[in-house]
């Protein structure tokens, strides 16, 4: 079992010599590690085999580590590929990896007002009565403080690592071939495409003026809805790198863990359906499913929606994609899902027909929930766990992999965080009644 991870204050690298060494120590270690691997196998008569020297606990756990340290865009592309790392890796590698995925270590105090006083200017605390120097959050590409302005008014800042904007580019294309040099990454597998689109969106992360701009946008898409809050943007004191918002009082998500049944049910229904208006009516769709970014108020019951940095809008043909993909599992119709795999990028006509009847078996599994009907128990169910084993078997098969649009794949970490999270509340959803807003609208059209 991995160890939990340790958040503690630890300056962030920002030079790129300083980011460069880090992912250079890294390299130099797994490779020490691959050569006195090689030695024992050599010595007891074997010949050694690379990827298995490679892909072993000790190397993810030194990964993990390294990203934890660097944080930026180095840890959250390495948040991306932990995200998916559980379906074709082994538990003693995953969960290294997903240690990526819990709170970042947080900036010291020198470091902080540093690039506060970049930000703001000398004597910033002065606009505020109180501004707490430990943060109350810590991620991958900036931290988040708790302040009281002078009339009252409660604040949530979050400040934005130094120098992450600047090393995003030669982050990701250091990660990228770490990543194939430590044999995370399957074989055949073309990082190229999910490399460049993670550059992309991490220049729009990166923007905290953008993301206010998103957050605003998002809170008018829900305007009526009380059971949904977006803090509002504070822009007077909103940079390029700080972000200044609403304080909201909240609790974690996994505060409803205990919470009685009817409660994890309701608040699990709504972010289900909220998902899915995304993808079928906003067509605008905040794509990070991390569990922290939704939280709970249980005095009015609202679920308080965070964190508008990874928000995609959805074009036409990858919304309707995604209703047949669903219309046909719902209707077990075998060639209309293998139409609609095939609409989406996740088969290619020129895929041999027995991989391409391996992965509408697949796809077909992972839909059973919605073949069956009625109230689907979330908590109780082994579907995850039967996807995962098949999509593990399929991957030991094939040599190659072929790696769908990046769009795709956004609203797939989505839905599969929507899941996640659903298994993790125990909630028992009526899969039928959520549905029936999207496919009602499709048979009537």
């Amino acid at each position: 079992m991995s160890r939990p991870p340790l958040s503690r204050a630890l300056p962030v690298p920002s030079g790129r010599l300083a980011r460069l060494t880090g992912f250079g120590g890294v390299m130099g270690s797994v490779a020490g590690g691959l050569a006195a691997g090689g030695l024992r196998e050599l010595a007891r008569g074997r010949r050694p085999e690379i990827r298995s020297l490679l892909l072993t606990p000790a190397n993810a756990a030194r990964l993990a580590d390294e990203l934890a340290r660097m944080r930026g865009a180095a840890m959250k592309v390495g948040q991306l590929v932990s995200m998916d790392a559980g379906e074709i890796l082994p538990p003693e590698i995953a969960e290294p990896l997903a240690r990526l995925r819990a709170e970042a270590h947080h900036m010291p105090p020198r470091q902080l007002r540093e690039v506060l006083d970049a930000e703001w200017g000398v004597g910033w605390q002065r606009r505020f009565a109180q501004f707490e120097v430990r943060p109350i959050a810590a991620a991958s590409i900036g931290q988040v403080h708790r302040a009281t302005l002078p009339d009252g008014r409660r604040l949530a800042v979050k400040v934005q690592y130094p120098g992450v904007r600047r090393s995003i580019d030669s982050d990701v294309a250091n990660l990228g071939g770490l990543l194939r040099m430590s044999g995370v990454v399957p074989r055949g597998v073309d990082l190229a495409p999910l490399l460049e689109a993670a550059r992309t969106q991490l220049h729009e992360e990166a923007d905290y003026r953008g993301e206010g701009a998103r957050m605003t946008a998002y809170a008018a898409m829900l305007v009526g809805r009380e059971d949904f809050h977006v803090p509002a943007v504070h822009d007077e004191l909103t940079t390029d790198n700080v972000l200044v918002m609403d304080y909201a009082d909240s609790q974690p998500l996994e505060s409803l863990e205990q919470a009685p049944q009817e409660t994890r049910d309701q608040v699990v229904g709504r972010l289900l359906a909220l998902a899915l208006r995304e993808l079928f009516d906003f067509r605008v769709m905040q794509t990070d499913p991390n569990l922290a970014n939704y939280r709970h108020d249980p005095v009015t019951g609202r679920l308080v929606l965070l964190d508008f940095g990874a928000v995609r809008e959805i074009p036409a043909w990858l919304s309707e994609g995604f209703l047949s993909l669903l219309a046909a599992g719902r209707a077990d119709d075998r060639a209309a899902l293998e139409r609609a795999a095939l609409d989406l990028g996740y088969l290619t006509t020129g895929m041999p027909a027995a991989q391409r009847a391996d992965l509408v078996d697949l796809m077909r599994l992972s839909l059973e929930p919605l073949r069956r009907g009625g109230v689907f128990d979330f908590g109780s169910s082994d579907m995850a766990r039967r996807v995962t084993e098949a999509g593990e078997a399929l991957s030991r098969r094939q040599e190659a992999s072929h790696v769908p649009p990046v769009d795709a794949l956004f609203v797939q970490r989505k839905l599969g965080g929507m899941y996640l999270m659903a298994t993790r509340l125990g909630a028992r959803i009526d899969l039928d009644r959520l549905m029936a807003p999207a496919l009602g609208a499709r048979a009537a059209a």
